[in-house]
């Protein structure tokens, strides 16, 4: 009896110590999930484009919407959205900084005819999510077609070239045990094709036979053997054959499956590793935790999840070993219902050229941000843009193209669950990295981008020319000549970085970057802002037939007389509203130099009539003393002097500068602080353009042209409200007949435009995001007409 007692006790023991260990290793990973969720701000941009089909010589419309990416509730930490076309050689060919606002982020992008025919993408980005994969970035194909040149597409194959992609589920197939692997069959335009599949092994046996499901994907069913090899084998309709080996298997290890059966969910975990192991199970729906639990495993166990635990759209479902070391993973996606209402209706279903379009928008209620663009149909524009919905909720948390993504959000059944579930399997990713989530704080990687919260960063280096090493504690100072005095400084950091916070910086500017004169031999140098990352969607082949040659006359000549008949009607901006006042404030002093006697030389000017600024001269050199005023003394050093806020160090060469090119002049007359350095005083030069008026630089001043934020474009439709501008001889081609990036209907909830001369089918798309995160698309077509009955 004692040695029963013994016995039990020592079970007891084992089974406490085990589920300490275990709750242990739970909690670990939980809190360290939850401080990373808590400490790494997760930001998602999604563009609505106009169209994904453009010729050259149009404009590119997109509106930016800006969201927290596991909650898609508006943010407003960054300001700023870098925004680029690549080519199929990943080369940059246009790009563009926009502001993120509140109030929207509408932009364009002017498309040149330098551009060839071809597939391109679009992406988008924060400076912060530049510390992450290029996978968290907006990506979109966008088609474009220079109608002046020859289309340029590739010599047509003899045979159909496919691409075979296989993914065990979990990650691993493992000798001697039971594994589902997913596949996906696609053509050079990254298409899914039919296709029947075999398995067969070194000698030809078949192991499994199977075919393609919608899209090109499906699965099937092996425990491999080790002294086996083992290739898939596909066939398409035409008998064309594509082989593909079956990935490696491990000797030792763990695999996963997921069952999903009347709501109710299943985790089976097997393992050959000799020996009962510990693993835990980690299911999180956009970084919220919705199961962890821990097991021992002895080649099997099996983990319960309650389907409505889970969150809508993409879950992540992670086994872990004791050691907190990843083993198998694999995505789950549950379709969303907490979606924003849209309706959309005309008061028309066809309408005649040139007649009023009347358009009633609902949200049931609910206030949204909205965007829309309304385009003809043709064999050029298919409308098959990405929507807010479908990014959101699905396609932002997997990797490649997603064929269809509407497909997935029609109501449910056997098929579209299969057919979601070898989407998750063979569009796996994450956003994050567990080795940097599981890592203890001195060994977390360190972030190099940082949030612009309140407008643009230009970033730099200061470096040793000799050597290239960075120099650090170096005080360095940013100007942009104009009208608006503006003065931005910055100290080098251990890294030689700088870093210069430019708030309402817009347009294309002259930078001129500058250290102080005893660090003239530095090198100063203006990094890239834009990501120089791979993106990670595919190109697809770019391909045209005779069949788009009706579509692309018609376009390229509606598109042609636009620009030579609208003109400059048709670019319309709208400035933004900036303060004017120069960055010191109200001076202590100011003068308007046109209002006192106009003398020949600036010592003139201040020995005369500017009471702030005395002029002295010490070793053959001019010295100013200005007061400083609340303490009723003189500053023993130089103020700061500027010119058109640009810092100037030689006060022999500003005396030299003609006061005649001066307009203006302020003077501050106590100590000023700007950024990381303090100045005695200030002298502040104004030209009358603004343009520093022919005063010569030091070498050591370097100037950069530099592309600011851009300055909103107004999009242009023309209106026929009277019959005289219904019977305008002036033609319109317009296809796009409008774009509107910030969407506010009338008091009615109706918007109205105009129909133009071209007939066909119209595509009404509207994306709208609510403040609680919902997020919604809809679509309406309508009829335009010669004539109608």
């Amino acid at each position: 009896m004692k040695y029963l007692d013994k016995r039990l006790v020592a079970v007891l023991l084992w089974l406490v110590g085990w589920q300490a260990f275990g709750q242990s290793t739970t909690t670990s990973i939980q809190d360290a999930f939850n401080t990373y969720q808590r400490q790494t701000l997760q930001e998602r941009l999604f563009l609505h484009l106009d169209q994904t089909t453009h010729l050259t010589g149009e404009t590119l419309w997109f509106k930016v919407y800006y969201v927290d990416a596991n909650t898609n509730q508006p943010l407003t930490v960054s300001k700023v959205s870098y925004v680029e076309v690549l080519d199929k050689e990943l080369r940059p060919v246009l790009q563009t900084k926009v502001a993120l606002s509140p109030d929207g982020a509408g932009g364009y992008l002017f498309l040149p005819a330098s551009l060839s025919s071809g597939q391109y993408l679009v992406r988008a980005y924060t400076n912060w999510m530049k510390n992450f994969d290029a996978a968290t970035f907006f990506e979109q194909p966008l088609t474009i077609i220079n109608p002046f040149r020859p289309l340029g597409l590739p010599l047509k194959q003899a045979t159909p070239a496919y691409q075979v992609q296989l993914f065990p589920e979990g990650g691993n197939l493992v000798r001697g045990l039971a594994s589902r692997v997913a596949f996906r069959v696609a053509d050079r335009a990254d298409r899914g094709i039919a296709a029947q599949g075999w398995l067969l092994t070194a000698k030809n046996d078949t192991v499994a036979r199977f075919a393609t499901q919608p899209f090109g994907m499906g699965s099937f069913e092996v425990t491999p053997v080790s002294s086996e090899t083992y290739r898939v084998v596909f066939r398409d309709k035409q008998g064309q054959t594509v082989t593909q080996p079956l990935p490696t298997v491990l000797e030792q290890g763990y695999v996963m499956r997921l069952d999903d059966q009347n709501g109710q969910m299943t985790v089976s975990v097997r393992s050959n590793v000799s020996g009962s192991s510990t693993v835990y199970l980690l299911a999180h729906t956009r970084q919220a935790i919705k199961l962890a639990e821990t097991k021992s495993v002895q080649q099997e166990t099996t983990f319960s999840i309650d389907r409505n635990r889970l969150g809508e759209g993409v879950s992540h479902i992670t086994l872990f070993d004791a050691n907190r070391n990843p083993l198998c993973e694999r995505l789950y996606f549950k379709r969303p219902t907490q979606l924003l209402p849209i309706d959309l209706t005309t008061d028309q279903p066809q309408y005649a050229q040139r007649s009023k379009v009347t358009l009633t928008a609902s949200t049931g209620g609910k206030p949204a941000d909205l965007s829309m663009a309304v385009y003809r149909l043709d064999s050029l524009a298919s409308g098959s843009s990405t929507s807010i919905r479908n990014y959101c909720w699905l396609t932002s948390a997997l990797q490649g193209t997603v064929e269809n993504p509407d497909y997935y959000f029609q109501q449910e059944t056997a098929e579209t669950r299969a057919v979601a579930d070898n989407l998750m399997l063979t569009h796996g990713w994450r956003r994050f990295r567990w080795a940097s989530i599981l890592a203890d704080e001195t060994h977390r990687p360190a972030f190099t981008f940082v949030p612009e919260y309140n407008g643009l960063i230009v970033q730099g280096t200061v470096t040793t020319p000799s050597t290239g090493a960075p120099a650090r504690n170096v005080m360095t100072y940013l100007s942009v000549p104009s009208k608006l005095i503006r003065l931005y400084t910055s100290i080098s950091d251990s890294s030689g970085r700088i870093l210069f916070e430019m708030p309402d910086f817009y347009g294309s500017k002259q930078l001129i970057v500058q250290p102080e004169p005893e660090d003239s031999l530095l090198r100063l140098t203006i990094v890239n802002p834009f990501s120089d990352k791979a993106p990670g969607t595919r190109f697809a082949e770019f391909s045209a037939d005779e069949s788009l040659s009706a579509s692309l006359l018609s376009r390229s000549v509606g598109m042609q007389t636009q620009t030579t008949y609208l003109g400059d009607r048709a670019i319309q901006y709208r400035p933004p509203a900036i303060d004017s006042a120069a960055f010191y404030g109200a001076p202590s002093e100011s003068y308007l130099l046109d209002a006192y006697t106009r003398f020949p030389t600036t010592e003139d000017v201040l020995r005369e009539y500017v009471l702030g600024v005395m002029v002295r001269k010490r070793q053959g050199h001019f010295q100013w003393i200005v007061p400083n005023t609340p303490y009723r003394e003189y500053f023993e050093n130089n103020p700061m002097v500027l010119l058109d806020g640009v810092p100037t160090f030689n006060i022999d060469k500003m005396m030299a500068f003609s006061p005649l090119k001066v307009r203006k002049l302020d003077v501050i007359k106590n100590r000023y602080m700007t950024g990381p350095t303090t100045f005695d005083g200030l002298v502040s030069f104004m030209t009358y353009k603004g343009d520093l008026a022919g005063f010569p630089l030091d070498s050591y001043q370097i100037k950069i042209d530099y592309d600011g934020l851009q300055v909103q474009r107004e999009f242009y439709a023309p209106r026929y409200d009277t019959p005289k501008q219904r019977e305008s001889r002036l033609p319109d081609g317009r296809t796009l007949l409008y774009w509107n990036p910030d969407l506010k209907p009338n008091a009615q909830g109706q918007i109205n435009f105009y129909t133009s001369d071209q007939d066909g089918t119209y595509l009404v798309e509207v994306n709208g995001l609510a403040p609680d995160g919902r997020v919604g698309t809809q679509q309406l077509r309508f009829e335009v007409k010669r004539t109608i009955k």
